[in-house]
């Protein structure tokens, strides 16, 4: 049975992965600033590209969630006490909608795997072009680390969304 407990666990681990997500992109921008300025070689300036623009919307996406997720919680909680049809009419479509977000940011992460596994093949060996095979893998590590984050993130609302309707079935 879904219960209130069930509602604080899924908003405590989603906070959890947006601190996470912090984290990751803090080490990201770090990384990119040490990669441009100290070590300056091509293949750490073009590493440092992907390190930064993708560590910079970890940063933003991480705060979003993990400033958010307490007034959900409440939310959700308060509806589930006194106002359990909110959670049919609002909280569960919310969480539906989320969950079809979340396959089309899987689909991106993927492509720039895919995007930046390529380019470290393609470039790696080709002291020329450097900078791209710095990209590459530097993409394909953020795409990674995107991608866990993600699918964890998927399969906490999916339970939640499985929950909700066991629970607004009632």
């Amino acid at each position: 049975m879904f219960t209130k407990s069930g509602i604080e666990k899924y908003f405590m681990a989603e906070k959890n992965l947006g601190l996470l997500f912090i984290i990751i992109g803090a080490i990201g921008v770090l990384a990119a600033i040490v990669f441009f300025f100290v070590m300056k070689t091509n293949w750490h300036k073009g590493a440092a590209i992907p390190f930064l623009l993708i560590g910079l919307f970890q940063l933003f996406q991480g705060y979003n969630v993990y400033t958010k997720m307490d007034g959900h919680r409440k939310a959700a909680v308060y509806a589930y006490d006194m106002n359990p049809s909110e959670l049919k009419d609002k909280e569960l479509p919310a969480r539906e909608k989320a969950l079809k977000s979340m396959n089309t940011f899987i689909a991106i992460e993927v492509l720039l795997l895919v995007t930046g596994i390529a380019l470290f093949l393609y470039f790696k060996k080709d002291a020329t072009q450097l900078l791209w095979a710095g990209l590459g893998l530097a993409l394909a590590i953020e795409a990674t680390l995107c991608l866990f984050v993600e699918i964890n993130a998927k399969t906490q609302t999916a339970q939640y969304v499985k929950g909700l309707k066991e629970l607004v079935s009632k």
